[in-house]
């Protein structure tokens, strides 16, 4: 309830923001149109900061930006209808599939990579390397699964997994490769991590779904488990990898985190979506913007403001279109 109470709490920060942003900018004449320019947002912190100091900067171009709550995959229907209009985080860790099935109906874009580089894996504190030394090698997993147990699991070792709107295929991961784990689910990005954080603390048994940008691979001495590399093979033959029988008996991508649009919105708000293709962001840049929410405890729009101001010769480059 705790976590839940946070979500909404960001979400309310968010609307508030864009509102008091939307009477504090009064829309540019040069704008294509006054409709609302839709930008989508998730259920994790830096995903809130990608889209918000992309919503702000198109706000100062004079565009009237709406933020829309929205389920990680589920929104590509609302992309497709033209009901969603720009989505700023596909991950290709996790997003690569329902993401390229839309681009196949052709009513999505493109709009390019963020510059983040995304590591989605299960990960472990270095302390743990005492009581199971083969590691990273995932074949140690098994010989250390009671180490890694919870007393709900034991002896079979405990994985927590991200929410399941995240996808990942961690279930059929464990499963394809034989691993005695029971994969939990956090409810949500700040119960995960609120996790991540006490069992460092008290040296814990800790394995679980850590990803980057963020700031917990900064913060904590760890390591992602080394799986048999990714391919698409893996992912879409059973017959490739160490099981004949099963899909996905391999390690997760890693690479770009892109942003996708609605297609006819490159019509309607070409320099807005020009404004989109150019947004670029670094990891470390990231991960310390997400610490000073989850872990300073700033508003998500005070971490934005002050990037803006602080910043301006990066962001008014991606909306020069519109000057």
């Amino acid at each position: 309830m705790r976590e839940d109470r946070r979500i909404s709490r960001l979400a309310a920060l968010a609307a508030s923001g864009a509102l008091a942003l939307g009477l504090a900018l009064p829309a540019s004449a040069g704008v294509e149109s006054k409709d609302q320019l839709i930008l989508t947002i998730h259920d994790w912190t830096g995903q809130y900061i990608t889209t918000h100091i992309m919503g702000e900067v198109l706000q100062k171009a004079g565009y009237n930006v709406k933020y829309q709550q929205a389920d990680y995959i589920a929104q590509f229907a609302g992309l497709e209808s033209g009901d969603l209009h720009i989505a700023m985080e596909m991950w290709e860790t996790t997003g690569k599939q329902a993401m390229e099935e839309s681009l196949k109906t052709g009513k999505t874009l493109d709009l390019g990579e963020t510059g983040l580089f995304a590591i989605e894996e299960w990960w472990y504190p270095t302390y743990m390397k005492e009581k199971c030394p083969g590691l990273p090698d995932w074949k140690a997993l098994n010989d250390c699964a009671e180490a890694f147990s919870a007393p709900e699991t034991a002896p079979k070792g405990r994985y927590l997994g991200g929410p399941v709107t995240w996808a990942g295929f961690d279930d059929e991961r464990a499963e394809a490769l034989g691993l005695e784990y029971e994969v939990v689910h956090a409810g949500t990005d700040a119960a995960l991590f609120a996790e991540l954080q006490s069992a460092y603390q008290r040296k814990a048994p800790f394995l679980g779904w850590v990803y980057a940008p963020h700031w917990a691979p900064i913060k904590f001495e760890g390591e992602w488990v080394e799986f048999p590399k990714y391919t698409e093979a893996c992912y879409n033959d059973p017959k490739w990898g160490s099981n004949p029988d099963m899909a996905y008996d391999c390690g997760k991508p890693r690479g770009w985190i892109k942003k996708v649009g609605w297609k006819d919105g490159a019509a309607k708000w070409p320099c807005a979506y020009e404004a989109v293709r150019n947004f670029k962001l670094d990891n470390d840049t990231m991960g310390n913007l997400i610490a000073e929410v989850d872990l300073e405890g700033r508003k998500v729009d005070d971490v934005v403001n002050q990037w803006i101001e602080e910043n301006a010769g990066t962001w008014k480059v991606w909306i020069a279109c519109s000057q």
